[in-house]
């Protein structure tokens, strides 16, 4: 199975969640750092969707860059990602089995 993982090495959520991912049998794991390769707008509305989730709840809140953004749509929270990647939650993970925020990072076994 592959994976796909939104990462940010210096958080430490996401670096439990690859260790997670590298410690399951039969795992491959692809590694997006994605604030160097940010997703698209119309990536992260895909994977906010797959994931069950609103572009709301996918908003890191403890940014401060995210304030101007408490009462806005998701359409403009979208877009501010795209614009400025710190303000997506990481980590994400992709499989075939779905989309999922590895807050907490045993989330992501359910895709596993």
């Amino acid at each position: 199975m592959k994976a796909t993982i939104y990462h940010n090495p210096r958080c430490s959520k996401s670096r439990e969640t690859l260790a997670i991912l590298h410690e399951t049998p039969g795992v491959e794991v692809e590694i997006v750092e994605y604030l160097k390769t940010p997703p698209s707008r119309d990536t992260l509305k895909d994977l906010y969707q797959r994931a069950g989730m609103t572009a709301r709840e996918g908003l890191r809140i403890a940014e401060d860059a995210a304030k101007p953004f408490k009462g806005a749509d998701d359409a403009a929270i979208l877009d501010a990602m795209a614009a400025n990647p710190t303000l997506i939650e990481r980590p994400l993970v992709v499989t075939e089995k779905g989309v999922r925020l590895g807050r907490p990072p045993e989330k992501v076994r359910e895709i596993l």
